[in-house]
Order: C-alpha cells, then sequence, then structure tokens
C-alpha cells in the first residue's frame, strides 16, 4: 500500500542530501557527444533566463511543456479505472491538482531556421516551489506527497535541494487579486490597533510597570529637546538640557516628503507604542509615522508638520507609500507565474504528452481553483491557451504513425522511434527526419545523445522533438514561407483533443468539452472488456475482509441467475463494482439488500445474499453516489473510510436508490393477481433461489 505524505515528509527526507547549489546549467549528453547544456533555472537566475525566453517564444512556432510533481493519486480509489464515466475522470484529475505540487517545469520553444533547415529548440528546467513570500497572508502553503513518486524523482537524480532553496514561487491569478483585495487593510490598519482606545482612556493607565514610566518621562523629554531645536527655542527648560545630547547615536533627524523627522532605531514594538502614545498626547504638530525604507525596511518615524492641514496629508501620503510598497511585494511574488502569462499572452501552439493533467495543474497553480465540472474547466482553459496538441492523441489517431509506434505510445519510446538524429542508435533509418539543433545561451550544438530522462526540461524537449517529426510524417512542409503550424489543414483536427484518460482511451474535445472518441481512422485504445453501462452497476462497501471476488460472484449467481453478472470491478481492499446484466437486477438488489437488513428472522439468513450482508456494515448505492464520493476534498486512503468521511450513511443509500427506480421496475415489485397475503413465505423461499426456482417450475 502506497503512503501519502505532507511535504515535511519531503524535507525531512531531504535533510541528509548535500548541501544546495546554484547550477544554472546540467548536460544533456554523454561523453561521446558534445557538451550540450539544459538551461536550470532557480531563483538566483530567474529574472535574465525569462527575459531570455521572452524573445525565444515570440519568435517560436511551438513551445513543448513537462511538469514534475509530488505525487498523482492520494489514494489508491482515486486511480482511473476503465469503468470510471468522463465525469468521474475528470474529478479525479482535479483532486490530483489541488493535493499534489509541481516542483519542475519544462519549457522548450522550437523555432523553424529556414537557412539550416532544422529546427532550434531551446530547452529551459525550471525549478519551482510553493513558497510563502507575502507576509502576513495567513497561510502556509501544503501539498501531499506520494512516496513512489518521491522515489521515481530520486531515481533519475532530481535534485530535491535545490527545489526547496532555490525554487521559484508563484502567485497564482485568483491569489494575487486577493491580496490586492486585501492591501487596503494593510495600508490603512493602525500600526497599534488599541492605541486610540488608550487615548481615551488616559496615558496613565497604559503606564503600570516602573520602566514605563521612566521610558515615557525620557522620550516625552527627548522628543520636546528634539521639536524645540527644530523650531530654535534657545530658552528650554533646564531639565532638557543634555537629554538629546546623549541620545543622538539611538535618534537622528533626517527628512521624510521634504519634512524634518526623528529616526527611531533600536526601539522594541513595546517601546514604539508608548512613543506613539507620548506624540498623540503631548505634541499636536508631531507625528508618530512607520514607513519602508527600500534598503533598510520598515522605518518608525516622528514627522515635524506645520498645521493640521499638513498633518493630514502626510498621513495620506505615508498610505500612499504603503500601497506602492504592498503592491511591489505583490508584483514581486508573481514569480514563475510570469513565464505562464507569457506562453498564454503569446497565443502559441502549446504541445504536451498526454497533457490533460499537467493542463489541469497549470490553471490551479498559476489561475486559480479548478471549476467543479470538465466543461467548465475545458471552457476556461481555453481563455489561456486555446491551442493545444496532445502527442500522445496525434501518434494514436493517425493511422501512419498508429502503425509506426506499433501499439506503445510512450514518450520515451515515441522519441527513440521517431527521432534518431537525436537518438542514433534507434528509430526508422529509412524515413525522413526532421534535424533539431540545440540552443543554449550563445552555444547551438547538432550532434548531441539523450539526456535526463524524465526531467522535466528535458521531457520538454522530447515532446517538442517527437511532435516534428509527427508533423513531417503528416506531410507539414516545414521550408514553406508561409510555415503556420496553427492554422495547417493535416493539423487542425488534432489541434485541443486530450486524452481525459489513457485508461479508457476516453478523447476530450477541448472546443465543446465533450467526449469525442468517433475519429475517423482512429486507433482508440482496445477495452479488455466491454463498455460498462453505468445505470446497470451498484458500488459495495464496508465489505467483510475474508469475503473473495468470486465469493460475491457465485452468491450474486445463486440470488439472481448464472447470467445475472456481466462484470465485476473492484476499487480497493473495501469496495466492488458490481455489473449487472440489466439494471432491473438493480433495483431487485437494492430492495433485496433493504429487505434482509430488515428481517432479522432464521429464513432470511439462508439467502444467498445474507453472506455478503454479513455484519451489517455493507453498504450499497447506485453509480451516482461514486460520483458524489470522488467530488469530495477529502482523500481517505481506503474507500470505506472515505464513504464516512464525507458523510454518507446508507439511510441516504437507500433515500437516492429508491428516488433512482425506474416505474418498469416498481411495477415488477407489484403482487401478480391471484397470491394472497399469506402467502408471504413461500415467495420469500422462492426467493432465495430464483434462478433454480425457475428451473423447476
Amino acid at each position: 500500500m502506497k503512503a501519502y505524505n505532507l511535504v515535511r515528509a519531503l524535507i525531512r527526507a531531504n535533510a541528509q542530501t548535500r548541501a544546495p547549489t546554484s547550477q544554472p546549467t546540467r548536460s544533456l549528453c554523454s561523453s561521446s557527444a558534445a557538451e550540450v547544456a539544459l538551461k536550470n533555472v532557480t531563483k538566483s537566475n530567474f529574472e535574465p533566463a525569462l527575459a531570455e525566453l521572452r524573445c525565444h517564444v515570440r519568435e517560436a512556432d511551438f513551445v513543448a511543456i513537462d511538469l514534475e510533481m509530488t505525487g498523482v493519486t492520494s489514494a489508491p480509489w482515486r486511480e482511473t479505472f476503465e469503468f470510471d464515466r468522463p465525469d468521474i475522470q475528470y474529478l479525479k484529475v482535479k483532486d490530483s491538482a489541488d493535493k499534489f505540487a509541481v516542483v519542475q517545469f519544462g519549457v522548450c520553444p522550437f523555432r523553424w531556421d529556414s537557412h539550416s533547415h532544422s529546427f532550434v529548440a531551446h530547452p529551459h528546467n525550471f525549478y519551482i516551489f510553493p513558497r510563502q513570500e507575502i507576509a502576513g497572508d495567513g497561510l502556509s502553503y501544503e501539498f501531499q506527497c506520494q512516496t513512489s513518486s518521491l522515489e521515481f524523482l530520486a531515481k533519475y537524480q532530481f535534485d530535491f535541494n535545490a527545489c526547496i532553496y532555490e525554487g521559484i514561487s508563484y502567485l497564482s491569478r485568483s491569489q494575487e487579486e486577493e491580496a490586492l483585495k486585501r492591501l487596503d487593510l494593510v495600508v490603512y490598519k493602525d500600526d497599534f490597533p488599541d492605541s486610540l482606545l488608550n487615548l481615551k482612556n488616559g496615558l496613565d493607565k497604559e503606564l503600570v510597570k516602573m520602566a514605563d514610566i521612566l521610558f515615557v518621562e525620557r522620550m516625552k523629554n527627548i522628543v520636546a529637546e528634539w521639536r524645540a531645536g527644530l523650531l530654535g527655542e534657545r530658552n528650554r527648560r533646564p531639565e532638557l538640557q543634555g537629554s538629546w545630547s546623549g541620545t543622538n547615536q539611538k535618534f537622528q533627524t533626517t527628512f521624510f516628503k521634504m519634512r524634518p523627522a526623528l529616526v527611531l532605531n533600536g526601539s522594541s514594538s513595546h517601546q514604539l507604542k508608548l512613543i506613539k502614545l507620548v506624540t498623540e498626547k503631548h505634541f499636536k504638530d508631531l507625528a508618530y509615522v512607520n514607513v519602508t525604507d527600500e534598503t533598510s525596511g520598515p522605518q518608525p518615524l516622528i514627522v515635524y508638520t506645520d498645521s493640521a492641514t499638513d498633518k493630514d496629508l502626510l498621513k495620506e501620503e505615508v498610505k500612499s507609500c504603503r500601497r506602492k510598497e504592498a503592491e511591489k511585494k505583490i508584483k514581486a511574488a508573481i514569480g514563475f507565474r510570469h513565464v505562464i502569462d507569457l506562453l498564454s499572452s503569446e497565443r502559441k501552439l502549446i504541445v504536451g504528452h498526454n497533457c490533460f493533467l499537467d493542463l489541469a495543474h497549470i490553471y490551479k497553480k498559476f489561475v486559480g481553483p479548478l471549476p467543479s465540472t470538465a466543461e467548465e474547466y475545458v471552457s476556461a482553459v481555453q481563455k489561456y491557451f486555446p491551442h493545444i496538441i496532445d502527442t500522445k492523441v496525434l501518434l494514436n489517431l493517425d493511422n501512419v504513425l498508429s502503425i509506426m509506434m506499433k501499439g506503445s505510445t510512450s514518450l520515451s519510446k515515441a522519441f527513440g522511434l521517431l527521432c534518431p538524429p537525436i537518438a542514433p542508435r534507434t528509430g526508422l533509418t529509412d524515413k525522413p527526419r526532421v534535424k533539431v539543433d540545440v540552443q543554449v545561451d550563445d552555444q547551438r550544438f547538432s550532434n548531441w545523445n539523450s539526456g535526463a530522462k524524465h526531467e522535466a526540461g528535458y521531457d520538454a524537449f522530447m515532446t517538442g522533438c517527437v511532435f516534428s517529426q509527427a508533423c513531417l510524417s503528416l506531410g507539414i512542409d516545414f521550408n514553406s514561407q508561409a510555415l503556420n503550424l496553427l492554422h495547417s489543414e493535416k493539423l487542425h483536427k488534432f489541434i485541443n483533443h486530450l486524452y481525459l484518460s489513457w485508461v479508457n482511451g476516453d478523447i476530450i474535445d477541448l472546443n465543446t468539452g465533450k467526449i469525442d472518441g468517433e475519429f475517423s481512422g482512429s486507433t482508440i485504445v482496445k477495452r479488455r472488456r466491454a463498455k460498462p453501462v453505468f445505470s446497470d452497476m451498484v458500488l459495495l462497501w464496508g465489505l467483510p475482509e475474508k469475503l473473495k471476488a468470486e465469493h460475491i460472484r457465485e452468491c450474486l449467481r445463486k440470488a439472481f441467475g448464472v447470467n445475472s453478472v456481466a462484470n465485476f470491478y473492484r476499487l480497493d481492499e473495501t469496495a466492488v463494482f458490481v455489473h449487472f446484466s440489466k439494471a432491473e437486477l438493480v433495483s431487485e438488489f437494492l430492495d433485496w439488500k433493504d429487505r434482509l437488513e430488515r428481517e432479522k428472522d432464521p429464513i432470511s439468513v439462508l439467502h444467498p445474499l445474507s453472506k455478503i450482508l454479513e455484519g451489517g456494515c455493507v453498504g450499497a448505492a447506485r453509480y451516482e453516489m461514486y460520483k458524489e464520493v470522488c467530488s469530495s476534498s477529502v482523500s481517505e486512503v481506503m474507500f470505506s473510510d472515505q464513504v464516512e468521511a464525507v458523510g454518507i450513511n446508507d439511510f441516504d443509500c437507500k433515500k437516492e436508490c429508491k428516488e433512482n427506480v425506474s416505474p418498469d421496475c416498481q411495477d415488477q415489485k407489484k403482487m401478480t393477481p391471484g397470491t394472497s397475503v399469506g402467502s408471504t413465505d413461500d415467495q420469500l423461499l422462492n426467493s432465495f433461489y430464483p434462478f433454480q426456482a425457475q428451473m423447476s417450475k
């Protein structure tokens, strides 16, 4: 069984690895090939790398992407199964994007060079980490980790230190909007919210400790002498003489907005609170303000003002400075989302491999919360990425390419088979090939071997290479003066068609939000069993541990006939789906379950279903209840625990089942003419084994 841990487990596991290092590039080549570098990007070199990437994306014919995540499924039953309906599949993708983090993002722009008749690729490998950059938002980001995913990343030398210590943070669009809305609370809040109340009650009530009384008197003298010095009052009181000279190291004069100000260095927050109270009570032409200095951070000041109007103007100027500083911090916290905004604004063709989950992560991390339905999601994602191609769809739906792939369309196999210029020892050497050069910084290479598989930047590069070779196989002429892949008739039917689930072969059309499984000439995943009829299915959970699948089948066939069960699907150790041969049997099963649980007589114990229902803890429901469970943000490891956590009880299931009973099924429950009320026991005994009873008659 897989273990599911929070990010703290990742950090603890990483504690014994090597110290963080800065590695802007990484070799993609073996020693026998030219040293080609993949551009690794962390927060230390993000700004120049982003500026460089902007130029490459604007000139690109398409951009390939790939992501590495901390996990895929938050529980075993959250995996995609062949009996999952499309809306269920989307809910499972949504759950994965909601719970796991993206730790590496590969971006690789491809540009056709008509002079060298080759594509020029610029692979970038971004380390990203959801670090909290805006102080005071009250949230600490958390995400889950799947141990098998961490082991997978470690196997391929993923640098956890670079990710955690040097990873680029980010804000989604919705997070940025929320932070900007909170600005008024930050800008207009009082540094000490209870100060006005204290003033009303009198400063003396604030002074309880002797140390506070002495500090207030000392500060009153210091501020009075400083003010007198500003106003040129030579005839100062004797007790003020010398009080300022001994403190000029701690309190210095400066200017704020062309006004003289006293800098308050080295004071605690409690002392600053007392200084503010003293200033507001005893000096009407002085104002306590807290401003932000670009070099030293927050800086408390006492500022001299000429009049009450000038004092009000000062407060407005301080608020304006605070707002600008807060807005600057929010803009700086956007981080890696600048890359996503770049890809969105340029409206380039985005290429991924089996990338529906990748897109869900991109939307969740950099746009906002995922919509609750697939239709709403595809409509929203089209606003940001209107042109997407899934190379896995392309390889399976084109007849020529599917024959070349011989049934397997994994990225590594497709790359090795279709791109022999990059992987020269494999592939179809008698086929036309697309030349791909790699350029990182000012270096360009044409001859190099494959690099670090399952590193996001390199996987994005492989995806782009596979796509370029697939385009050539489709007959696209790259040397055409009017090369525009977005408007290519040969690519048109593949754009915006993505695998919602590779397990089921369901392809979703991003233009409509509907499943499009009827591609002409397509090669869809072959199902091992017939497509499920969801209205014929019953979900069982909380089954006895000793009850095996064959025992459940045997009990059901005894109760409803040899051919009553079409298929049997196990969800996890605690839950199964029974696919009956017809919908009427679903209602009949649920009715019998309800009846047997109510009637605890000796005869009921003889019914075949009593073995399944033993213990009285088994729940049953129609397929729609499965959707309700999957839509919950809770993810217990076992499905039966999930049902309990969601709050679904057997009463809800029975109510839902009765509401979904068809009129035909209700008619079958009515007693036939001539059946007496007193023959209930005979009817019950005969109905225990209906198949055998019919044979005897």
